[in-house]
């Protein structure tokens, strides 16, 4: 077996470093033009809400039932813990703020890039591969501002209202396993929550990761089904490092996020 030399290695950590800063500015070039350079969306009104219903009403079903059953695991666990401690009764208080300030905005990131964010990369992919972007371009119709653009502004409108539905029904059923299955009293389910949360240091806060996360997301989305090779390997590919990307990108912003949010800085 061959021993690489020490300038070998420099050589190709140097090559890896180059390819990664060029994707960063091909995608950051991208974007600029998607969203600023060439007019706004194409299509108009009717075109957007289109994709919302694409991107945001067809991940409704998988963000609502995560929800509940998150909400209910929480519930569950937060009273097997806090009852150790006698303070079962602050269960929804528990609940409340894990999902307004962490589980919401990044489960539903999460989730949102495996099922929406991989669609629109195959589906971008696909019309490179059957070169109807080139079609487009040859009639005089920007694939950017007729395809990309209505396809980012709906990732960034649907995600933070799917988070907080996510959020919503998650208190719902924690409610529902603390008040009808575990005995908490009602009122102080609901009490506690409600003298604990605060809109600007939770809701919004979480309101604010989630757009974050939106605008990462959908953005790795169609930038890697633009990107893409136009063959089928191609398209497979782009759509695993959809996921890949987006998941790790959310969970280190969340990170960066989390800490300048509620840190001692």
């Amino acid at each position: 077996m061959r021993k690489i030399s020490l300038i070998e290695r420099v050589r190709r950590f140097g090559h890896s470093g180059i390819d990664v800063l060029g994707v960063f500015g091909r995608s950051a070039i991208f974007l600029f033009h998607a969203l600023l350079g060439r007019g706004g969306i194409g299509g108009g009104f009717g075109l957007l809400v289109k994709q919302l219903h694409s991107v945001g009403v067809m991940s409704l079903v998988i963000i609502v039932v995560s929800g509940v059953f998150i909400g209910m695991v929480l519930a569950l666990q937060g009273f097997n813990i806090l009852s150790s401690y006698g303070s079962e009764q602050a269960v929804g208080q528990m609940v409340a703020l894990t999902l307004l300030r962490e589980l919401g905005p990044v489960v539903t990131a999460l989730l949102f890039a495996g099922r929406a964010g991989s669609a629109l990369t195959a589906e971008i992919g696909n019309m490179k591969s059957t070169e109807q972007l080139s079609s487009l371009e040859m009639i005089g119709v920007d694939p950017l501002k007729y395809i990309i653009a209505p396809r980012l502004w709906a990732g960034f409108i649907s995600l933070p209202v799917l988070a907080m539905i996510f959020s919503v029904v998650g208190i719902w059923g924690g409610s529902w396993v603390a008040v009808d299955w575990l005995g908490v009293y009602e009122g102080s389910y609901w009490s506690n929550m409600q003298n604990s949360v605060t809109f600007t240091d939770d809701v919004l806060n979480g309101i604010i990761k989630s757009v974050v996360f939106a605008f990462v997301v959908t953005w790795i989305a169609v930038f890697q089904g633009y990107d893409c090779e136009p063959t089928s390997e191609g398209i497979s590919r782009a759509t695993t490092k959809t996921v890949v990307y987006a998941s790790l990108a959310v969970l280190g912003l969340d990170f960066i996020l989390t800490a300048l949010m509620f840190g001692d800085f």
